[in-house]
């Protein structure tokens, strides 16, 4: 099978027009960072030191800075303009990713339709998360063609309802709020028409930067004057949920600054705090640890798989769920920092859905 990947990539171009690819620096910038040396950075890179020292002076005389510089007892460091670039390529992987993996996908499908026939793919549409990534990953590697589309929760299950897809990923938090974040959702869902298969447990929480320079304790500091928020977009299950959240706490949302700046994804919500440009967010806790931010827990939630009812035994859909269940991808859920695999792959009653959290 033909696998198409798209990845990010961008360029500076000076004032008079000609254009710096960046690619090559920020990986060399990215092994000074963790390694403290550019000749360790460039035996890491395949690179001579000789390439590698004339890579960084040619930038830094473009940019007329310097790039990198020498620190008594902690080798070589970067500068606050490399920093910024690390930061910037950081968000923009963070933001476009999801995207372009979307694109990807349907160019393979168009690829596999000419190649091929008679492939078969296995059509999903869900919220951009990290365990419908990994078993997007999962299904591949076992030669099942995935076309996934990252979209919000609610479009997620309306385009079911609307037949584009045979899975929608959204999902719910565990506990008091769980029927009423579920409202948003039963438009779409019938529970003569769909089944639920059970993806992952997951922890959402405040985003701080490391050592919670503001000490934040609660969603109640949100909205104290000088904090700046960065928030998820319209529509998504993130979103749903915290403005739920905010209504029960007696919150005003208007009262948060912020509140109206919107990132599509967990890690580009992290990417923007990370990167100093936001102070608080709210979000999975992979994506925080993943950028080395400090998590403070605030509520757990069921993410799930809906399908049609007649279609959870098709070969298609079987094999999703023994992916799911099986030991290696709970092991890749176990390795993610709050998700929890322990109902993976299991179909719950749609009637029983919003009666509380089926494992306790």
């Amino acid at each position: 099978m033909m696998k198409v990947e798209i990845r990010p990539d961008w360029i500076l171009r000076d004032a008079s027009g000609v254009a710096t690819a960046l690619p090559a620096l920020l990986e060399l910038l990215l092994a000074v960072s963790q390694l403290g040396s550019i000749s360790k950075a460039a035996a890491a890179r395949g690179m001579s030191y000789r390439h590698a020292w004339g890579l960084l002076q040619q930038f830094s005389q473009q940019f007329g800075f310097d790039l990198v510089y020498k620190v008594r007892g902690q080798g070589t460091v970067l500068s606050p303009l490399a920093e910024k670039l690390m930061w910037a390529d950081r968000r923009i992987h963070a933001r476009l990713t999801p995207m372009l993996d979307s694109l990807a996908s349907e160019l393979q499908q168009e690829l596999a339709r000419v190649l091929a026939d008679d492939a078969q793919v296995l059509r999903m549409t869900a919220s951009h998360g990290f365990a419908v990534a990994a078993l997007v990953t999962q299904l591949n590697e076992q030669g099942i063609t995935v076309d996934i589309k990252y979209r919000g929760s609610s479009e997620a299950v309306a385009a079911l309802a609307r037949g584009e897809c045979e899975l929608a990923g959204f999902h719910l938090p565990v506990g008091e709020f769980e029927q009423a974040a579920a409202a948003k959702y039963r438009p779409w869902l019938d529970p003569q028409r769909h089944a639920l298969i059970h993806l992952a447990y997951r922890m959402q929480g405040i985003f701080v930067a490391k050592g919670n320079p503001h000490h934040v304790t609660g969603l109640a500091d949100l909205g104290r004057p000088g904090l700046r928020f960065v928030n998820r977009q319209k529509g998504s299950g993130t979103r749903v949920l915290l403005e739920l959240l905010l209504h029960h706490g007696g919150i005003d949302p208007a009262a948060i600054s912020g509140f109206g700046t919107a990132e599509f994804t967990h890690a580009a919500v992290a990417a923007y705090v990370a990167s100093g440009m936001a102070d608080v967010s709210f979000g999975v806790e992979t994506a925080a640890r993943r950028f080395d931010l400090d998590f403070i827990p605030v509520i757990r939630e069921q993410y799930f798989l809906a399908c049609d009812a007649s279609a959870v035994d098709t070969p298609m859909l079987l094999a999703a769920q023994t992916a799911m269940a099986s030991a290696p991808f709970k092991q890749v859920l176990a390795a993610l920092p709050g998700y929890d695999g322990a109902l993976c792959g299991a179909r719950l009653d749609m009637h029983t859905l919003f009666q509380g959290d089926p494992a306790r």
